[in-house]
């Protein structure tokens, strides 16, 4: 019986140095379980390697750009791989801030007002949104690129050096309210977690740094009936994208409001990351849910 698992990992996107953190521990809890592991870096001609190895399954631990757009899924379904997380379509919709606010916008999940700011095109600042605001690249992963801008002249700095490196944009008003994240598993939103940063805000080191270690409120401290709401909407957006396996959506609660900033197909599964530690909270050690992630994998998305 083919046991055989590849962990594709590493990659060439921003996030690669996570990625390798995120296969290196699911790695090691599939060992655990009794599973044949071999790590695959996905770069170069990773793909001859995956064609002579016939795994059973690829554990996708990749991170950002190629790793959870759609880019790697399509080659995973090109040889009739099974892989864990979502797959082409629903990775391409949840990478793209733009797609998937348009989707949430119109099954009403309340999302910051935003525009879209393209290279192509002459600078034009919506006044409507104001100040402050948050700009980012369309689609990239852990806040790589994610800067928050209190007045035009910090705008102006942050998007001449983002604009360099990507075609699009994203502006948005900023909300200035509490972090929550819900984690979902399978069909079911299993919990959602508060985030008190020491940081401005959840950024890439927030989130990788031990040192920068970011509070965590696990169960949220909401009532019973914000609380439901927001594992609700959680649930929501990841059957919207047609997401599959494990997602984590990112909420700001304001004025008794819940806004969505993204849903993420491929969330980290480090030591300090969210999905393991509300898994972990709802009784679900981090091998077994490692295990369940591979057994719901599927090249037929």
């Amino acid at each position: 019986m083919n046991n055989l698992i590849v962990m594709l990992l590493g990659g060439i996107s921003g996030e690669r140095e996570i990625s390798f953190l995120t296969g290196k521990a699911c790695s090691i809890a599939l060992k655990k379980k009794g599973y044949k592991v071999i790590n695959v870096d996905a770069k170069g001609y990773f793909v001859e390697k995956l064609r002579k190895l016939k795994p059973k399954a690829v554990f996708n631990a990749l991170h950002g750009r190629y790793g959870e757009d759609g880019f790697v899924q399509s080659i995973l379904e090109s040889q009739k791989i099974p892989y864990t997380h979502s797959g082409v379509f629903a990775s391409s919709l949840a990478m793209d801030k733009e797609l998937s606010r348009l989707i949430f916008i119109k099954n009403n999940i309340k999302v910051p007002k935003y525009l879209l700011l393209q290279k192509k095109n002459k600078l034009n600042l919506n006044k409507k949104i104001g100040f402050p605001i948050v700009i980012k690249p369309i689609n990239e992963g852990s806040s790589l690129g994610v800067s928050i801008c209190k007045n035009r002249r910090q705008f102006i700095n942050k998007y001449k050096k983002l604009i360099k490196k990507y075609n699009r944009i994203l502006v948005e008003k900023y909300i200035p309210g509490r972090e929550i994240q819900v984690a979902v598993m399978g069909e079911k939103a299993l919990g959602a977690i508060e985030l008190v940063p020491k940081r401005q805000f959840y950024d890439y080191i927030a989130k990788y740094s031990s040192g920068a270690r970011t509070q965590h409120i696990m169960p949220a401290s909401l009532s019973r009936e914000k609380y439901k709401e927001v594992l609700d909407l959680a649930k929501k957006a990841h059957k919207l994208l047609g997401c599959r396996g494990i997602t984590r959506s990112d909420f700001r609660f304001f004025k008794n409001k819940f806004y969505l900033l993204e849903t993420n197909t491929q969330p980290g599964m480090t030591k300090l990351s969210l999905v393991p530690e509300i898994a972990k909270y709802c009784g679900i050690n981090f091998e077994d849910l490692v295990v369940w992630m591979i057994k719901d994998a599927s090249c037929n998305r």
